[in-house]
């Protein structure tokens, strides 16, 4: 059960303020992909900078038509308990009646802007090193394959909704979705070129802190928007989104201070994310108290799930898994044990309700399974079809250039010449290295 879910029918009237807010919160969480853009982009090594962000930009055009055009129905048209119907298709019927106090194509669009980034968290796990189509290919499948059936479980009158899962803005559907698939996909394609031999680090730690702003501020109306009404519970998810990272902020530097004697502002912004996600799940369910003890002990989970996982041949380029999936895990429990139904929604297990620690763990675990299975699937498919990977040499020189024939920063009229082979084809250019300020 959450806040999302479709409510056709609930009333016939639109209400101008909820309208109004929604409007706003749609536009927020549309700004958060952007925003991840420049989180991510910041992250990596200056070479695969454009195609880095350009990942998270191009969820906003592939994903949000797949999504109109059959993932909005397939996860909210009547179906059955494991798949929507097809009476959306093609936003049939998804006009400017009521769905609740808030025309219905508003709720299909601020959905939309909620698959959209689900995809785009995705690419953080492999960054540098997976080729341009076949991403595409892979999220654009992946929403209408994975996040739409997850999406109808919860919030969709699916199953899971039917069991009393909480999830309040997307902790499961979301977070543990995109996180597990996230690291399955950097199983797949293995460790980029020079993992394990050379530093690979941030190129723009300004832009992870202004990704970080921008998410915290998009967040605002992932999680206050998720009440779908101008209301008080709009209220309550929207301060818990202020009070809950502040706290996993606070003890992550205090973890940091302690183990290494510095605090890191790439530690401090991957802190605020991770607090993001863990109340997400939460959000409305909790009061303030316990989301900002959700945030703090959220920090500790996440934090060493990054210290342990350097040590590992793993290749989670961003540590997508260890703050998304980790974090919404973490949420999703702490949920159930800290919801109270003074506050709205179900008591959890602190207020005599411990079935609902079990029904929020069956939710993880589905979506564990699910999405990591699927996502094995769908990207062994495509490897079938096309290689997942450039070729090393063009690896090496970067995806900016193979992928994109852009360069992210240049010196005079650029450091790169890209000139295509004897075929003309853009996607075979030969690449040589031209001395700074000499002329193309």
């Amino acid at each position: 059960m959450g806040m999302l879910t479709l409510l056709t029918g609930a009333t016939n009237a639109i209400d101008a303020a909820d309208t109004a807010w929604m409007l706003v919160a749609c536009g927020l969480v549309l700004l958060m992909t952007p925003a991840l853009a420049f989180f991510y982009g910041g992250l990596v090594r200056s070479k695969n900078a454009l195609n880095t962000m350009f990942m998270s930009f191009a969820s906003l055009g592939v994903v949000g038509i797949v999504w109109a055009l059959a993932g909005y129905s397939l996860a909210f048209a009547d179906g059955n308990r494991w798949i929507g119907g097809l009476d959306y298709v093609f936003l049939n019927g998804v006009d400017l009646s009521a769905n609740g106090s808030i025309p219905h194509l508003l709720f299909m669009a601020f959905q939309g802007t909620f698959a959209i980034i689900t995809a785009a968290l995705i690419s953080g796990a492999v960054v540098e090193r997976m080729r341009f189509g076949p991403y595409l290919a892979f999220i654009s499948v992946w929403v209408l394959v994975v996040y739409a059936p997850i999406c109808h479980w919860v919030w969709g009158g699916g199953w899971l909704a039917e069991l009393g899962a909480l999830d309040f803005a997307g902790g499961t559907v979301v977070h543990v979705n995109a996180g597990i698939a996230a690291l399955v996909a950097a199983r797949v394609l293995g460790p980029r070129k020079d993992w394990g031999r050379q530093a690979m680090l941030p190129h723009n730690v300004p832009f992870v802190l202004l990704g970080a702003a921008l998410l915290w501020f998009g967040w605002l109306g992932f999680n206050g928007g998720s009440a779908l009404a101008a209301d008080t519970t709009a209220v309550l998810a929207f301060v818990n989104t202020m009070l809950a990272p502040a706290a996993t902020l606070v003890v992550w530097m205090a973890i940091d201070q302690r183990r290494t004697g510095k605090v890191t502002a790439v530690g401090g912004a991957t802190a605020i994310v991770v607090g993001l996600v863990a109340i997400t799940p939460a959000a409305g369910f909790v009061g303030p108290l316990a989301a900002m003890l959700i945030g703090a002990i959220a920090a500790f989970p996440s934090y060493y799930t990054i210290i342990r996982r350097a040590r590992t041949s793993t290749d989670d380029s961003l540590d997508v898994a260890a703050a998304h999936g980790m974090g919404g895990l973490v949420g999703a429990l702490l949920t159930g044990v800290l919801a109270h139904a003074v506050w709205g929604g179900t008591d959890g297990l602190l207020f005599g309700n411990p079935q609902q620690l079990l029904i929020q763990a069956i939710g993880v675990l589905v979506a564990l399974v699910y999405s990591g299975g699927a996502s094995f699937g769908l990207l062994k498919v495509i490897g079938l079809l096309t290689p997942l990977r450039p070729e090393g040499r063009l690896e090496g020189i970067g995806l900016d250039v193979a992928q994109h024939g852009e360069e992210a920063y240049t010196s005079g009229e650029g450091a790169i010449l890209v000139l295509p082979d004897d075929t003309g084809s853009a996607a075979s250019a030969s690449i040589v290295d031209r001395p700074v300020g000499e002329s193309v």
